[in-house]
């Protein structure tokens, strides 16, 4: 069987016949402003200048990228220091930054089905299977090493999702069935998980402070130690994107300039001194020091560099990417659809594992009361607030990141002025609801 990673480009071998289009060379300048937004920017443009044009020609048409969630996250966070002035504050943020985490990786988890055009209703209940089996496994008296148990619960919730895959393609169920069913299941299991386990008092099972995964959410990387990682990690972003960018010219492929480049590497290193400088300052009080990056900012943002570099580097996440956008296409290219399809949902729930993780953690306990009904709203909700589309063919982690920040930013400031939980609810499905019909209300544009 072939491999989906090691497969044919989607579309290889095609070639268009003689009379099937224009055969004019899309490499040369445009003549009209229409072609500039027909692809985008970099394939056309040969300096800043021309790129920006575009830029503003494609949100002018309709594609707007991220740009309405960041400008969205901006005005949100502008009227919650209008109400309340402590929200800006080194503590709040930080712990907005750490309670964003589940959402982000739940709209990372959500992320892989949605690209497909289907849906995951259970990560919410994965969420919870995962940081029991975790908490299970490195508690006594099992006492395995804590990254074996970490393994352990994210490979029982990735399998359970390979599982569900194999339901969907093999016997055609819809995903929305299925992952019902599964839904409904884990919520039993962990359930029963906590019935029958004699450790668990009071269906709770408590993680040891002592513990690398309590350290996950509730320990710091130093000040210095921040700065340090920081600074490495802008230099190899630097150093890759232009190196990239100078590759592909070199190979006569589509490039953004050189101004673009420096642009992004200067933005990127601006949020990063200021993630840094807000995390370094004192947010213990007078008589305790507590200050440093939290090392589950960092686990949060690898796995989104590791999930970006997958589906935008390599075939897999491209393959996933087309059949998204139409699966009988892909199948005539050639690509093993069903068995990207099984990957997915693995993908998805691993990653709710991995938010089960961060639950653990920041709890520094797992019972029966974790809410996987809301979980698995709040996955859907980030991955659709941040810019996935709900029809398929479009989604980044990214996504996930800016529609976990919302979705933080609205919990955590309407928790400072003292709304209720059910004003939180109807805060998010309110936002939920306005970024889906911007979703819409783009593909229609798109489309005309």
């Amino acid at each position: 069987m072939d491999d989906p990673t090691t497969g044919s480009e989607p579309g290889a071998g095609l070639t268009a016949e003689p009379g099937d289009g224009d055969e004019s060379d899309l490499t040369q300048a445009p003549e009209s402003d229409l072609d500039l937004t027909a692809v985008a920017p970099e394939v056309l443009a040969d300096s800043l200048g021309q790129y920006v044009r575009a830029s503003v020609r494609r949100i002018k048409n309709g594609e707007s990228g991220t740009l309405p969630i960041v400008v969205a996250l901006i005005v949100i966070i502008i009227f919650f220091q209008a109400e309340r002035s402590q929200f800006d504050s080194p503590v709040n943020l930080v712990n907005l930054l750490v309670q964003a985490s589940i959402f982000i990786l739940l709209g990372a988890a959500q992320l892989f089905a949605l690209i497909l055009s289907e849906i995951d209703l259970s990560v919410g209940w994965t969420l919870a299977l995962g940081a029991w089996v975790i908490s299970e496994l490195i508690a006594s008296p099992v006492n395995l090493p804590w990254w074996l148990g970490i393994l352990g619960g994210v490979g029982v919730c990735a399998a359970f999702g390979f599982v569900q895959g194999t339901i969907i393609t093999r016997l055609h169920v819809p995903s929305f069935v299925v992952t019902l069913a599964g839904f409904l299941l884990l919520e039993g299991v962990v359930i029963e998980l906590a019935t029958i386990d004699k450790t668990a008092v009071g269906g709770v099972i408590s993680v040891d402070t002592s513990s690398p995964v309590y350290k996950l959410v509730n320990s710091n990387i130093s000040n210095g130690a921040s700065w340090i990682l920081l600074a490495v990690v802008l230099g190899l972003f630097a150093a890759s994107s232009i190196t990239r960018a100078a590759r592909r010219r070199a190979q006569g492929l589509s490039a953004p300039p050189l101004g673009i480049t420096l642009f992004t590497i200067v933005l990127t290193a601006i949020g990063g001194i200021v993630l840094v400088y807000i995390c370094s300052r004192n947010r213990g009080g007078l008589l305790i020091k507590l200050s440093g990056v939290p090392y589950v900012v960092v686990f949060v943002g690898l796995v989104l560099f590791a999930y970006s570099m997958m589906l935008g580097r390599t075939r897999l996440g491209r393959y996933m990417y087309a059949i998204g956008a139409s699966p009988e296409a892909a199948r005539r290219a050639g690509i093993k659809v069903q068995r990207i399809r099984r990957i997915a949902f693995m993908f998805s729930a691993g990653t709710a594992g991995l938010a089960g993780l961060v639950y653990a953690s920041q709890l520094g306990s797992v019972s029966t009361g974790v809410d996987g009904g809301t979980d698995t709203l709040y996955a859907v909700a980030a991955a659709v607030i941040g810019g996935a589309s709900l029809f398929g063919g479009r989604g980044k982690p990214l996504h996930a990141l800016l529609g976990g920040l919302v979705i933080g930013a609205v919990y955590n400031g309407l928790a400072l002025m003292g709304i209720s939980a059910a004003g939180t609810y109807i805060s998010t499905a309110v936002v939920l609801l306005v970024a889906a019909t911007v979703d819409a209300t783009i593909r229609r544009r798109g489309s005309t």
